[in-house]
């Protein structure tokens, strides 16, 4: 469950897990990487994420989604073009 601390909404790492859709060995794996530059804890030393923390993770999970689809396609001998949509 979310909570609040001065205002501002933090999640834990298995909510942010959750909510994004990944395990908590790849998000550590990009918090390693580099992913968040600086990193929130509480009194224990528990990571702690904002909502812009989460936006980030989940715009990385996106990223990484949309390059396995790509991946994948290419592997099955299948030409991705670029389009315009109007």
């Amino acid at each position: 469950m979310p909570r609040e601390i001065n205002g501002k909404t933090y999640y834990e790492t298995t909510e942010v897990c959750e909510k994004v859709g990944i395990s908590r060995p790849t998000l550590f794996r990009w918090l390693k990487r580099g992913l968040l530059v600086k990193l929130h804890k509480d009194r224990r030393g528990w990571r702690l994420f904002t909502e812009e923390d989460l936006d980030k993770i989940q715009a990385e999970a996106r990223r990484i989604e949309i390059d396995d689809i790509l991946v994948t396609q290419k592997d099955k001998g299948l030409q991705i073009m670029n389009e315009k949509v109007n």
